[in-house]
């Protein structure tokens, strides 16, 4: 006896052999929106050339999301870029720039290692800092293994 394909399909898929209809129901771009957690990003900055032009794109990275409620930022900053923050040295213009992504919920950390060398406290360092004991690589590497996208423009 010889049995053809369609004769097997109909039998494991009865629903198919019949032409069964599919529904998709529309999703609306606020349910999309309202399910999707809040983005977790670590930038990291080790160079002060690029201290203006990192700080530009986390108010950016902000904006871009929508809000300060859509995305937690932690910048972590090591070498020679942490002296750019330094309350003593920063212009008033960086003071601004910090004060206001504090605002805007951003995590800002500086090296232990690079503090300890460069004989800096918590205390010199700008209202918002917090200083990581273990180095700024290591916490990167935590923040990553926590979910936290990595990005080192």
């Amino acid at each position: 006896m010889s049995f053809s394909r369609r004769f097997f399909i109909s039998r494991l898929f009865p629903g198919l052999a019949g032409g069964a209809a599919v529904s998709v129901l529309p999703v609306s771009a606020s349910a999309l929106t309202s399910v999707r957690p809040v983005q977790k990003v670590v930038y990291h900055l080790s160079e002060p050339t690029r201290v203006n032009f990192v700080m530009g794109n986390i108010k950016n990275h902000i904006a871009g999301k929508g809000g300060p409620d859509k995305v937690k930022i932690v910048l972590v900053v090591h070498g020679p870029a942490l002296e750019s923050f330094v309350s003593s040295k920063a212009n008033p213009d960086m003071k601004r720039q910090i004060e206001g992504r504090v605002g805007d919920g951003v995590s800002f950390v500086a090296c232990g290692n690079t503090m300890s060398a460069r004989k800096l406290a918590l205390t010199d360092m700008p209202d918002g800092f917090e200083v990581a004991e273990e180095g700024g690589v290591v916490r990167i590497a935590d923040l990553q293994a926590d979910g936290y996208l990595y990005i080192r423009p």
